[in-house]
């Protein structure tokens, strides 16, 4: 198996997410060459800011090999993860993380990464760009639907 292998698998968590009206971010969690969790965001779902795709599929790993340290897994997720999630996977220890597009909001992962894991052992290593054009689709697709719909609410007319 490769890296656009488990890409695919959490695209297809992502389009679960989209299904949903909620914003298209799928996640899998690969030990030993097999998905040992999946998850997609239902943050809106279940009105609970921590639930994102990485948080929900790194719970559910941690309850599968009865442990919260993760190392020797790979965490593959279709948008580069965001601050709170990013500390949950250095601190979970996996050792790759991958992602397929940029979130334009923060700042450099590398450079993040750089400046938190300084002082740590662990290392995480990150490769970047698996199916982005695919994950681009997606959440362009999820985020114009999404402005229609404002325009749509916001047009009414007493």
């Amino acid at each position: 198996m490769n890296d656009i292998h488990f890409m695919k698998e959490a695209l297809i968590e992502a389009k679960k997410a989209l299904n949903k009206d909620e914003v298209p971010v799928g996640c899998v969690i690969v030990k030993d060459g097999e998905i040992i969790a999946r998850a997609h965001n239902l943050k809106e779902t279940n009105q609970d800011v921590t639930s994102h795709a990485e948080i929900i599929a790194i719970k559910i790993a941690s309850e599968k090999i009865g442990s919260w340290r993760l190392d020797g897994c790979e965490i593959y997720v279709n948008l580069e993860p965001c601050l709170m999630c990013l500390g949950a996977i250095v601190s979970a220890r996996f050792d790759r993380l991958i992602y397929g597009v940029r979130d334009k909001k923060y700042e450099s992962l590398d450079v993040i990464l750089n400046k938190y894991l300084e002082n740590f052992n662990h290392q995480l290593q990150v490769t970047m760009d698996v199916l982005s054009d695919s994950s681009k689709e997606l959440l362009q697709t999820f985020f114009k639907k999404l402005r229609i719909k404002d325009k749509e609410e916001n047009s009414y007319v007493k």
